[in-house]
């Protein structure tokens, strides 16, 4: 069974790149204390513990609680984060406990005057403004501190733009904003520091990344980095391809991109050193698998939580849209960490068992998955049926079932057990772990996790409640695994006791220290979200793309993706999204719109998210290529451009999924579209990936690389040259339209082309995607959508909006005509173009099989 590790080597980096002090003492145990405080406050307050107690103690309501989040967040950040990088020593001067104590009593302001404030909405008094002054300061430099410069220069940029936007180029113009309104608005208020994305920090990404911590804490991370090298150490490039393994188990429950990096990297990139790889190679794949590990459900570097609040669907929804193009960018890296394994002929690491004939490991595999539906199907029926029939007393039989599973999982740790971390594997000449006794030293940690998918998709809880019953059975566990291995290896107890204690402690207290960096993040954000609506800058940055594009669908993509890279530099992942997702989604939604592409949000939130999170790879700041640098001793600006060339399968995606939806698993009909639609979209990346690499079997040839391209597109998007030829849909008269819409199916969608002229005065006209109500006529199922319609001289117009409605939203106004609908037209079914992608694709892998045979290519003698 895994030791728990008080820290890491991966730890030590971490912390000394993002400048923490090491605090000792009674001021450390002050800070420890705070953190552990801090996390039991979150969990009493996800837990249903506050509605039991409403008659004692009142259920705090959310500015409330996102206020005292915020207050712990600046608390700490003071006293762990040094006013000069490098500097801090091992004391926290009084200056920083006399900051640390302003900031949070700033932050805390709404939750303690909250009656107060309620009673003068939008009329502040001078303590109020002086306190929301005093705050964002502090704010803004505890942010500096944390989080560095970048965040606080965009910051200051959009405080500035609220202020002297009179100032600012005509395009992006505006009146300015007295101090009084501008601190209503960030402040005292919930459209900026306490938003929306404070909120989600406040309910659901502090359970989750304490959920990380008390896994961390208890050996899950060496645990997932030895089953990873198990797994795959022992291929060609088997430590870049346990990198990539490793990273996406870890990156699973992981909130920084950074974080992942030295966690892993420390153990991972000196193996990949010894497979032949160079220091610069190494590090820039540990840096695209951990950058790869915040676009992977369920977790998403927090992102999922906030786009259940930004797009409006369910959190399982948007798992589901994200899971393919995670997966498949996630298999395209290991294979492209093979080619390049195959470029340098890489060597072997040793094995400590031997080597399996292939169709032995066929079979293994065959009857390992096979188990593994078997058991995952029997358990979901299983526990439907103990639900159906027990009735009231289920639940205590199921945590019954679970409690017996749990000590199974304990035997099979304790008659597997092993002394040995990550690390030790790691040293010169030290064999890879055995796969059948590492898989068995942690099953036991797979159980909250596994708990934790149960109560979100199965059972439909929130994703706070969810993650707060898999904290409380991961409690449980940690408070008792070396108890139970004690007694079912018959060794004492005591000891066992206290040191599980210990860990608990430490993953409550690093759990907090770890959101701290988010909480101070989120809300710095918030002053960018507030910026936003306050200002509409949103609208301005609209105009400018609209501009620069001169209405290209393809070159306002281009600009979009700039620009978040961009926005991107130096932020974490949560702020990140938050700044990109606000300036820029309705960017996509507008121009797409009013070009005819109608697409669904989930699409433009992804885009926008995956080239933000980028910006963690592209250097002069990619964070991520740094702290993997610091590992590997390699040059900072070469790995950031290796990993950069390693995430083009990552950059390529976005602009496939915004026009092939089927990529988000939208649109899918039935069993074979699913399967064709997987096929050809992993197929095409991992084509792009040999593209990108240069390598096949051997070098490509520049007409091989050509054709490989061909196909790669064809298979991503294969409906394009289908749509050159039958246009996919064809735009009608409202009239026309109107018996389409009325025997539409429930649930479908319309594109509907209108016409209008906006509050600003400007004459657009664009085409609005809006779902449509139960069976009805035209104007009752567009009604539903919150479209309101008059007929005048053979004209549709607009009578009125439902503010709040899918027609609101997508900027319809009074009195705009609806000039047709755009319906969708039959089609050759795109599919068939996948037999010539396939057939161009074989015809290059039979040159190359013929240049390898023949030995002819100096490429096929690598090194």
């Amino acid at each position: 069974m895994d030791k728990p590790r008080e820290s890491g080597p991966g730890e030590d980096v971490l912390r000394e790149l993002e400048g923490e002090r090491a605090v000792f003492g009674v001021a450390g145990k002050v800070v420890a204390g705070l953190a552990i405080l801090w996390s039991l406050l979150q969990l009493w307050y996800a837990s249903p513990l506050p509605f039991l107690t409403a008659n004692i103690v009142p259920v705090p309501n959310d500015t409330d609680a996102r206020s005292l989040h915020l207050a712990f967040g600046m608390l700490l950040a003071f006293l762990c984060y040094p006013a000069v990088k490098g500097r801090g020593g091992h004391a926290i001067p009084v200056y920083d406990w006399v900051l640390a104590g302003l900031g949070a009593f700033a932050a805390a302001y709404l939750f303690l005057f909250n009656d107060a404030l309620a009673e003068r909405p939008g009329l502040p008094t001078t303590p109020d403004l002086v306190v929301a002054g005093a705050g964002l300061l502090l704010l803004l430099e505890a942010a500096r501190r944390a989080l560095g410069l970048p965040i606080v220069i965009v910051a200051l940029v959009f405080i500035a733009y609220i202020f002297f936007g009179d100032m600012a180029p005509d395009i992006v113009a505006w009146r300015g904003a007295s101090f009084p309104r501008a601190m209503s608005h960030l402040w005292l208020g919930t459209e900026g520091v306490f938003g929306i994305a404070i909120g989600v920090s406040t309910s659901v990404i502090f359970l989750f990344v304490l959920f990380g911590a008390l896994l961390e804490k208890g050996g899950a991370g060496d645990y997932f980095i030895r089953l990873a090298f198990s797994l795959v150490g022992h291929m060609r490039g088997g430590p870049a391809k346990a990198a990539v393994l490793a990273s996406g188990m870890t990156g699973l429950v992981s909130g920084s991109s950074i974080a992942n990096t030295v966690t892993t990297g420390t153990f991972t990139i000196p193996l990949m050193r010894r497979a032949g790889f160079s220091k610069e190679q190494a590090g820039a794949v540990e840096v695209a698998s951990s950058v790869n590990g915040q676009i992977m459900p369920p977790v998403m570097g927090a992102a999922a939580f906030l786009m259940v609040e930004y797009v409006g669907i369910s959190y399982v929804e948007v798992i589901k849209h994200a899971f393919l193009p995670a997966v498949i960018s996630y298999i395209a890296l290991v294979y492209l960490v093979h080619l390049e394994a195959l470029k340098t002929n890489a060597p072997l690491l040793e094995r400590a068992d031997p080597m399996p004939a292939w169709h032995a490991r066929l079979l293994r595999a065959g009857l390992a998955w096979t188990g593994i539906v078997l058991f995952l199907g029997g358990a979901y029926y299983l526990v439907e049926f103990v639900s159906a029939v027990a009735g009231s007393a289920a639940l205590p039989l199921l945590l019954g079932g679970l409690f017996a599973l749990y000590v199974a999982a304990i035997f099979v740790a304790a008659r597997q057990r092993s002394d040995e971390t990550a690390s030790d594997f790691g040293k010169e000449g030290a064999p890879l772990p055995r796969f059948a006794e590492t898989v068995g030293q942690g099953l036991h940690f797979l159980l909250p996790v596994a708990l934790l998918v149960w109560c979100l998709v199965v059972e439909r809880l929130s994703p706070g409640l969810s993650a707060f019953w898999a904290v409380m059975a991961l409690l449980f566990i940690l408070a008792t695994q070396k108890l139970m291995t004690a007694l079912l290896s018959g060794k004492g107890t005591g000891p066992a006791l206290l040191s599980e204690v210990r860990v608990i402690l430490s993953g409550l207290e690093a759990g907090a220290r770890n959101m701290v960096v988010i909480s101070v993040a989120t809300a710095a954000a918030g002053i960018i979200v507030g910026t936003v609506s306050l200002t509409g800058i949103g609208l301005m940055l609209t105009d400018l793309v609209q501009l620069l594009s001169g209405g290209s669908l393809i070159l306002m993509l281009i600009y979009v993706a700039a620009l978040c890279l961009v926005l991107g530099l130096g932020l974490p992942t949560t702020a990140n999204y938050i700044v990109v997702s606000s300036l820029l989604a309705g960017v996509i939604v507008q121009l797409g719109a009013e070009s005819g592409l109608v697409v669904p949000l989930i699409a433009v939130h992804l885009f926008v998210f995956y080239f933000g999170i980028m910006a963690d790879v592209t250097p002069p700041v990619g964070l991520a290529s740094f702290a993997a640098a610091a590992v590997s001793g390699g040059d900072p600006i070469r790995t950031g451009v290796t990993a950069f060339r390693y995430s083009l399968r990552t950059v390529i995606l976005p602009f496939f999924f915004i026009f092939n939806t089927k990529l988000l698993l939208i649109g899918v009909e039935g069993p074979l579209d699913l399967v064709l639609t997987v096929a050809g979209a992993l197929t095409g990346v991992l084509l792009f990936a040999a593209i990108t690499q240069g390598w096949m079997l051997t070098r490509l040839k520049l007409w091989e690389g050509a054709a490989l391209l061909l196909a790669a597109f064809t298979l991503l998007r294969p409906g394009y040259f289908v749509d050159q030829v039958m246009p996919p849909v064809a735009q009608v008269s409202y009239e026309e339209a109107r018996d389409y819409i009325a025997a539409a199916e429930e649930g479908g969608h319309v594109a509907v082309l209108v016409e209008g002229v906006t509050f600003e005065g400007e004459e657009v006209r664009r085409t609005v995607r809006l779902p449509l109500g139960e069976r009805g006529t035209a104007e009752e199922r567009l009604s539903a959508a919150g479209l309101e319609l008059r007929e005048e001289e053979g004209r549709a117009l607009v009578s009125s909006v439902r503010f709040g409605s899918p027609a609101g939203e997508a900027g319809i106004s009074f009195d705009w005509e609806v000039l047709g609908a755009k319906l969708p037209q039959e089609q050759v079914n795109a599919y068939w173009l996948y037999l010539p992608a396939f057939a161009l694709a074989g015809l290059v892998v039979m040159t190359q099989r013929r240049r390898v045979r023949e030995g002819a290519d100096p490429g096929t003698r690598p090194g």
